[in-house]
């Protein structure tokens, strides 16, 4: 079961690597990627460096150029195509059709991942995805339960990566219409589910902090209370004469109890979201996944997780822990 582990830059890609990750993902400096974000990802020269560091190290670097193009700027998404075939990476991971197509046709060498961004939750999608783009992996959407997904390994023809840990969605990704509602721009366009240009953070004369989405109202926090970024979803709002996380509340996604069931129907690598999170939190959560799965494929029936790694992840996650809508066991 291969580790892949995210990259939002060089420092990152370097705690990635040297705390066991087999393969890291990452974006160029603009908006063909789905983290775009200042201080995040990589020029061709960075990008060169990186893969020297992983590949003296036997890492393999997959390139997520995983938004949707637009007309006007379709010219970015070729290049950022070409770069990644030029770099030699190990894979692309796209989304678009038309990405997809072109790299296809012009790169028919470069390896092709299905983006979560692409949305694919049957089988059914991932064998038209492979007739006509020739992926070789997909990554399914959080949102799966467990059934779901033993169902679409039992047929499918690519090999499959899901999430592992990080933020959960509250929805399919690639289908996600609140940030276009609020900011007029989609994650699948502009690369972030909140464009940075439109948050706000406005300390209080009581010490507190709110955050603002295009000037509207997110959520308000308490003095000393952990503010997380800003996103319609996982806003604090009124409903009638309660305020509550009215969508979802912040929660993160920790699947390592569920590795030897993920082995078991045949997916073959999990995944760490964090691009846009620090080194500190890379090392400590690749270091735990590393641990966890070199145990359980040692040992797969005697298998369970450490109490410290549940403490670690703890420690870095957003909000509580849940496996429920996310390879989560059939509803009961």
């Amino acid at each position: 079961m291969e580790l892949v582990c995210p990259a939002g830059n060089y420092p990152s890609l370097k705690a990635a690597v040297d705390n066991g990750a087999d393969a890291v993902y990452i974006g160029f400096k603009d908006d063909t990627n789905a983290r775009h974000f200042a201080g995040l990802n990589f020029n061709d020269k960075k990008a060169h460096r990186a893969l020297d560091y992983a590949r003296n190290k036997g890492v393999k670097v997959f390139v997520a150029v995983n938004t949707y193009p637009q007309p006007e700027g379709w010219h970015r998404w070729q290049a950022a195509v070409d770069l990644a075939a030029d770099l030699g990476v190990n894979a692309l991971i796209a989304a678009d059709m038309g990405v997809l197509g072109y790299a296809a046709e012009k790169h028919p060498e470069l390896a092709l991942h299905l983006s979560v961004q692409g949305s694919a939750t049957n089988y059914e999608s991932l064998k038209y995805y492979q007739q006509q783009f020739n992926i070789r992996r997909a990554v399914l959407p959080r949102v799966l339960s467990m059934a779901q997904v033993r169902q679409v390994a039992a047929q499918s023809p690519v090999d499959l990566e899901v999430f592992a840990f990080g933020s959960l969605c509250i929805m399919a990704e690639g289908r996600c219409h609140l940030s276009s509602y609020i900011t007029d721009q989609s994650p699948n366009k502009c690369g972030a589910c909140s464009p940075a240009h439109a948050v706000r953070w406005e300390e209080q004369d009581d010490g507190g902090l709110e955050t603002r989405l295009n000037n509207v109202l997110i959520d308000r926090f308490e003095p000393g209370e952990k503010a997380g970024y800003p996103t319609l979803c996982k806003g604090r709002f009124q409903v009638g004469e309660h305020t509550f996380h009215a969508m979802e509340e912040p929660t993160s996604l920790n699947t390592l109890e569920l590795l030897p069931e993920l082995r078991e129907v045949g997916v073959g690598a999990v995944k760490i979201e964090g691009r846009q999170r620090s080194p500190a939190y890379v090392e400590q959560v690749v270091s735990v996944w590393r641990q966890a799965i070199d145990a359980m494929q040692a040992n797969p029936a005697g298998y369970s997780p450490k109490p410290e790694w549940m403490a670690t992840l703890g420690g870095v996650s957003e909000g509580t822990q849940t496996t429920l809508g996310a390879y989560s066991r059939p509803w009961q």
